[in-house]
């Protein structure tokens, strides 16, 4: 990752998140211009849209796209269909196996939509909040998956061709939740406007059970830090 983006744009994933946020700010923080993108898929957490929308414009990006997605291709997951999503999983559960929460090949779709905005904005930069270290098991969070998207993205499209090289910047990929949390209050983070439940309430009050929260919640404790969004209970 360069030091500094020097003005130049860059296209950011944001969710409405912990982990997006984070990544927003640390894009912000190095000086690139902002260009958001968020997905709506018809997903059982739909509040993280409001949110993202919050995120944003605290961090003051110079433009938001938010991409409609047939929730149709999605099916077999706890986020998309109506399938019970997982609460009070354990440690042991949490790190083995792919979830039902798992969208199949959800990172792909959104980075290759971002990666036409990228172009079609003159941008060589993608930036999205994946980690491998505390997540749930997804298989499109791992280095492998996003060097791999980054080697096609450089044979897809006119700027890789052209030698303009494109980029996915992970920069919270070897971190963990509490170091993430730790990197956000240091760059001023509001973590109250973030949402990260899976499983909220009609009103969109977190349940502190599901895997999200489960993974929010530690991380927060093992941060030493005080989680100020509200939950269920």
């Amino acid at each position: 990752m360069s030091p500094s983006g020097n003005g130049k744009k860059a296209v950011v994933l944001v969710s409405g998140g912990l982990d997006s946020a984070t990544v927003l700010a640390i894009a912000r923080c190095e000086g690139w211009e902002l260009h958001a993108i968020s997905f709506d898929y018809g997903q059982r957490h739909r509040f993280e849209l409001d949110s993202a929308a919050k995120v944003c414009e605290a961090n003051g990006v110079t433009s938001r796209v938010v991409f409609p997605v047939d929730t149709s291709i999605f099916q077999g997951s706890a986020l998309t269909n109506d399938i019970a999503v997982p609460h009070n999983r354990s440690d042991d559960q949490l790190s083995s196996g792919i979830p039902v929460t798992y969208v199949p090949a959800r990172n792909t779709i959104f980075l290759s939509v971002a990666l036409g905005l990228a172009e079609s904005i003159g941008s060589h930069d993608l930036f999205i909040g994946v980690n491998a270290i505390d997540y749930s098991g997804y298989p499109d969070c791992r280095p492998e998956f996003v060097a791999a998207f980054g080697a096609m993205a450089n044979l897809a499209t006119k700027a890789g061709v052209d030698g303009q090289r494109i980029a996915v910047h992970t920069p919270l990929v070897s971190l963990t939740k509490a170091q993430i949390i730790q990197r956000g209050l240091e760059l001023g983070v509001d973590y109250s406007l973030t949402h990260s439940c899976y499983d909220p309430s009609s009103d969109g009050i977190s349940c502190g059970d599901c895997d999200s929260c489960l993974l929010r919640l530690r991380g927060f404790a093992d941060a030493g830090a005080t989680d100020s969004i509200t939950y269920a209970g």
